[in-house]
């Protein structure tokens, strides 16, 4: 059930791993540094959102807090979410489904000496044949619910902590479902992925309890304001703020020659505007664009073809557009028609 309305908003954010580290580093990328003085502490602050207390818990169980209303909000992997509540999380709503970190996926892998189990469809056939096989991982929930899914019967999962990619070789299970990143832990454990095994594409989200978005503005007032920055902090990765000054007759000729150059242009055309300077000199113009960092060094030989000259380069730390899709559709989900 969800808080009071009159309640502190609650955080939650992973406690320990990479998972934190990402997570606190990706906030203060946003712009939202968590102030964590004591790696042992286990609730924090955000200043820029004064009436939000941040908690930390094991990334497992977030998806269960958010989901019981504990907690109003939480950064967590997607694999959790679907290990601890399965597909249909009713209590739950995913806001946003790709923060940009934490990639990776929760996969079958099975022994390399299986030469004969190389799809999902092989896995079922065989444990067929062997009379019942067993999956060891951290995730049996989401390893049950797929295997039950997708119809392969007579494996019991059971549940392991530690190195995985040794049950099989020490004969606690048969095969595993584990995360990977790369593959390269399976590979040097002599283990393989097989066709149709990906349990769930995983990388960090952003929940939030449905009841309580549905009930308070405060919540729903903070949960807009963290989708703002996360957006214009997503949205301006890779992109650099390009300066120059070009001589030319006006802003229109300067404008004609950028166009031309096709690969320069920036959001919605670049920003031309008259440069004075002390000797009361005219004719000289300062061009203001956005260039992806593909295209950075191509833009600036192009910047340089028509007249540039003291082209300053700076990372791009927010964009901020028109109103995130994300926002109206996070409004609609909790029976909202515009913003408070």
């Amino acid at each position: 059930m969800s808080r009071g309305a009159d309640s502190e908003i609650r955080i939650a954010l992973p406690s320990k791993g990479r998972m934190e580290g990402e997570t606190m580093d990706f906030l203060a990328d946003c712009g939202l540094r968590v102030n964590k003085t004591n790696p042992r502490q286990y609730s924090a602050r955000i200043p820029q959102l004064p009436n939000v207390q941040v908690l930390f818990q094991r990334a497992r169980d977030l998806a269960r807090s958010v989901d019981s209303g504990d907690i109003d909000l939480a950064i967590t992997g997607y694999d959790t979410v679907i290990d601890a509540l399965g597909e249909d999380h009713a209590n739950v709503v995913v806001i946003h489904e790709g923060l940009g970190y934490g990639q990776c996926a929760l996969v079958l892998a099975v022994p390399n000496t299986w030469t004969h189990v190389n799809s999902l469809t092989d896995l079922a056939e065989h444990a067929q044949t062997t009379g019942g096989l067993r999956v060891a991982s951290k995730h049996t929930g989401a390893a049950r619910g797929f295997l039950k899914k997708h119809g392969v019967e007579g494996v019991d999962v059971v549940s392991a902590d530690g190195a995985l990619e040794a049950a099989p070789a020490i004969g606690y299970a048969d095969f595993i479902a584990d995360i990977t990143s790369t593959g390269t832990t399976l590979r040097e454990n002599q283990l393989k992925t097989i066709e149709g095994g990906t349990i769930v594409e995983s990388e960090a989200v952003l929940l939030g309890n449905r009841a309580a978005l549905e009930q308070r503005d405060d919540l729903v007032q903070v949960t807009i304001q963290l989708l703002e920055f996360i957006e214009a902090h997503l949205r301006a990765r890779g992109q650099y703020l390009v300066f120059a000054n070009i001589r030319g007759d006006s802003a229109e000729a300067i404008g004609r020659l950028i166009f031309e150059q096709t690969d320069i242009g920036g959001l919605q055309g670049p920003t031309i505007s008259p440069v004075v300077n002390a000797r009361g000199e005219s004719g000289w113009w300062a061009i203001n664009i956005v260039v992806p960092s593909e295209r950075l060094y191509e833009a600036i030989g192009q910047i340089r073809s028509i007249g540039g000259s003291g082209v300053i380069v700076t990372p791009a730390r927010y964009i901020f557009e028109e109103r995130p899709a994300r926002i109206s559709r996070l409004l609609e989900a909790v029976g909202r028609e515009v913003a408070l």
